[in-house]
């Protein structure tokens, strides 16, 4: 694969990523996200 090629399909998975972070935040999914990973979190340890 070229290097311009691979430079340009990382830009642009790049800004996909972004965009689909800023979609979930703006949502409220991360606030879902947040109370999912400390559940799992307080279960490793024992706790949940």
């Amino acid at each position: 694969m070229k290097r311009t090629t691979r430079i340009l399909l990382f830009a642009a998975l790049s800004v996909l990523g972004a965009a689909f972070v800023l979609i979930g935040a703006f949502s409220g999914q991360a606030l879902a996200v947040l109370n999912k990973a400390i559940r799992v979190c307080l279960e490793c340890i024992g706790i949940g």
